[in-house]
């Protein structure tokens, strides 16, 4: 149980009418929830809105299309996270086609109702992730800032091309963040899975355990949102395009990561994983699970942004 009496985010001290892509999925649903709280209005685009009607509430307009929202409706916030899940299909190629289109084609669509909108919003937030940075080998300590290059790569590939297209928005006048999210931890997503082996007592190194393991925990990525939000607002000199890491300041290894949880759930962590099965059922997108990068959220830091869980142990029983 989560002893952090933290309180909610402050997105904004004016109501505001956000459009959230993705707001069904497990980030959007923490997201969505926040900005009631906050006393926002949402528009969700979902592909499906009955879900969205039941899983985000009444009080939230959900659409199916960008083209059910009509060009003089007054966005002021748009919040992009939309993407299909990138673990667990095999990357061929048709799957790389869906990938780029549920994330920039998708993107892609969003600039061109802000090009028609009479009302340009006045900020777009868009995902993307740390896979931008792609690999880096076993051994290698370095750190990794918002200024690293992307690398040659489908995972880099994605993530560049993702934030080409939002940075799409500028071109209309609008503020555009980045936001390169780390594995995200929480309820739902990739978490319940990770542990799975540790609460079986069968947990323990991945490979070779010493791949970097970037990740935040989902309540400091909302606030990390509505941080960015802030200050994308106020801050006159922010470029007009920028990038902003979403990880926890303490990076670990993919073994500290098994021995906290261990530690966490009371269980053993001794039984290793060999990595070449993952390798031949996954292919490339094993390089997730068993490669790494080491990613600090310089941006955040020099901003003064405060960490409600900037350590793994503490993260993890806080969703215990």
């Amino acid at each position: 149980m989560d002893t952090h009496a933290t309180p909610p985010p402050v997105f904004d001290t004016t109501p505001r009418c956000v459009l959230v892509t993705g707001a069904t999925g497990f980030v959007g649903q923490n997201l969505v929830r926040a900005l009631l709280k906050d006393g926002h209005a949402v528009i969700a685009l979902t592909r499906d809105t009955e879900r969205a009607a039941t899983l985000l509430g009444a009080q939230v307009r959900a659409i199916a299309s960008m083209d059910d929202l009509p060009p003089d409706t007054k966005v002021e916030i748009i919040v992009n996270l939309a993407g299909a899940r990138i673990l667990g299909q095999r990357w061929t190629d048709a799957r790389k086609h869906a990938l780029r289109q549920s994330r920039v084609a998708l993107t892609d669509k969003v600039i061109d109702w802000i090009g028609r909108a009479s009302h340009k919003p006045m900020l777009l937030l868009s995902a993307s992730a740390i896979g931008y940075y792609g690999i880096q080998p076993i051994g290698d300590d370095a750190k990794l800032d918002e200024s690293a290059p992307p690398q040659s790569m489908f995972m880099s590939d994605l993530c560049r091309e993702w934030e080409a297209a939002a940075a799409g928005a500028a071109r209309h006048g609008v503020q555009v963040e980045c936001m390169r999210f780390g594995l995200v931890l929480g309820h739902e997503g990739a978490l319940p899975m990770m542990l799975l082996p540790i609460r079986l007592g069968i947990g323990g190194r991945l490979g070779s355990g010493r791949q970097w393991l970037s990740w935040i925990h989902v309540d400091d990525l909302v606030a990390g949102i509505a941080h960015r939000w802030r200050h994308a607002l106020s801050d006159r000199s922010a470029p007009k395009v920028g990038v902003t890491n979403f990880t926890a300041p303490i990076a670990l290894s993919q073994l500290e990561f098994s021995q906290a949880a261990a530690r966490v759930w009371n269980r053993p962590c001794v039984i290793p994983t060999p990595g070449w099965p993952m390798r031949l059922a996954l292919g490339e997108q094993a390089d997730l699970l068993l490669e790494g990068q080491r990613v600090v959220p310089l941006r955040f830091a020099r901003e003064g942004f405060v960490f409600t869980y900037p350590a793994i142990e503490a993260a993890l029983r806080s969703l215990k």
